[in-house]
């Protein structure tokens, strides 16, 4: 029995070599919803507080390990014998500990903090000695329930009768109970079947010989326990994340046009007001802020938008870029690493790369910064109310002044002082002969 007061350590097992995936990634760090797979799973159990937070590793163990490093302590099991046996490798991390434990599955990462906590306190109400999860979902334990609706035993589908089959609750494989009561259990758990495994599940066949209290806590969303196998899988539990993140910043006054055709990461935040339309698709942990407007088609990765921006139809952000408020970027205009002023517009055609772009100031179509020598990236200053005429080449590094204007056409590779208009036209067209072959490494010209 536990109270408000026991201290709850979390095991997350995700050592298993996910051969259905067919991949040459751990399944755990496969991305979903922006963030590997794990990330989901450790982000639920945090939020309960736990004393421990154990992740036990297999494949690409090195890889997992640090990728959360900072996350978790860390369990190996090399040989994959079993649920069971994979609890059981995290026991020396729990050897000083004295409370629950919880067991996650890495690869189940649509858990929530929510139904976690519901099962805590599931336990506390009807002091049982184990609470499992289950769900409607395609897994073989089966859980038969007795006349009064209790828990009479969990069977795998390979083991069940033909009227158990039919029984569409399942178990989750996710438990919650008492730190010495589960290793005691394991202790009785023996390798007695075709895989000669330890499986965890034989673990509520003991608890219910003894005549303990095992209760069963349905999800209310059972799509929260659909496990990750394959890549069907991974697409469905990105959809239902998805579909998840675009409902909360649509309860938080976010109009999107069309979910459907819609893709915003977990981390992403957008203010209330801004309206985003069909095939936009946002990542990493992007910052939009009130008022915005991202029209169809657009890429936004890793950016930070002011308020009442204006974006597209069919332009990319890269990562880094800062746009303060009321700046305007149209159609197929590509900005990256750069930061621009309020009120800066870029109408159609342009690239700005590598940029610091003061307040007011504006780009003609097909205006470009030109800011790599096929070696280096150079940055290029543009000056508050500075506008740049069409087709202009900005070759960094470069400066163009406060108010000052650049001709179209213009290549400028001097900077430009404030005020100050910069022509840069030739009638003369000069060819330079073997110019690749003395300036461009071998390997280039192949």
């Amino acid at each position: 029995m536990s109270d408000a007061t026991t201290q709850l350590a979390v095991v997350v097992l995700a050592a298993g070599q996910g051969t259905r995936m067919k991949s040459g990634l751990a399944k755990v760090l496969h991305p979903l919803g922006g963030r590997p797979m794990l990330h989901h799973v450790l982000a639920a159990a945090e939020a309960l507080g736990p004393e421990r937070l154990v992740t036990v590793v297999g494949r690409d163990a090195d890889a997992v390990r640090g990728a959360f490093a900072d996350r978790s302590r860390f369990a190996l099991q090399e040989e994959q014998l079993g649920t069971g046996h994979a609890v059981l490798r995290a026991e020396a991390e729990l050897e000083d500990f004295s409370g629950d434990v919880l067991v996650l599955y890495g690869d189940t990462p649509l858990l929530t903090a929510a139904s976690l906590g519901r099962l805590q306190e599931h336990k506390r109400a009807t002091g049982a000695d184990l609470v499992l999860l289950s769900a409607v979902v395609d897994v073989p334990g089966i859980v038969v329930r007795d006349p009064a609706g209790g828990l009479a035993r969990v069977v795998e589908a390979t083991d069940a009768s033909p009227e158990e089959l039919t029984i569409q609750e399942r178990n989750t494989g996710v438990y919650l109970l008492d730190r010495d009561l589960l290793w005691k259990s394991l202790a009785q758990v023996g390798r007695d079947n075709a895989q000669g495994e330890i499986y965890l599940t034989a673990v509520v066949q003991v608890l219910l010989g003894e005549g303990r209290r095992v209760e069963v806590l349905r999800l209310e969303d059972d799509d929260e326990g659909i496990g990750v196998n394959d890549r069907l899988d991974l697409a469905r539990a990105e959809a239902l994340l998805r579909a998840r993140t675009l409902n909360r910043l649509m309860l938080d006054g976010v109009t999107v046009v069309d979910p459907a055709t819609t893709s915003v990461d977990v981390d992403v935040s957008v203010g209330r007001d801004t309206r985003i339309e069909p095939g936009v698709v946002i990542r990493g942990e992007t910052q939009i802020g009130e008022r915005c407007h991202v029209k169809p088609g657009c890429v936004i990765e890793e950016s930070v938008l002011g308020a009442d921006v204006e974006i597209g139809p069919s332009a990319h952000l890269r990562p880094g870029c800062v746009l303060g408020d009321h700046v305007r970027i149209g159609n197929f205009v590509e900005i990256k690493n750069s930061t621009l002023g309020a009120g800066v517009k870029a109408d159609h055609l342009s690239y700005i790369g590598d940029a610091d772009v003061g307040e007011g100031a504006s780009f003609g179509c097909g205006s470009i910064t030109v800011n790599y020598d096929w070696k280096d990236k150079h940055r290029t200053t543009v000056g508050p109310g500075a506008v740049v005429g069409c087709n202009v080449n900005l070759v960094a590094p470069v400066s163009v002044g406060r108010n000052a204007a650049i001709a179209a056409g213009s290549t400028i590779t001097r900077d430009v002082p404030d005020g100050s208009l910069a022509l840069s036209r030739s009638r003369d067209e000069k060819h330079v002969e073997g110019w690749s072959r003395r300036k461009r490494p071998p390997e280039k010209l192949e």
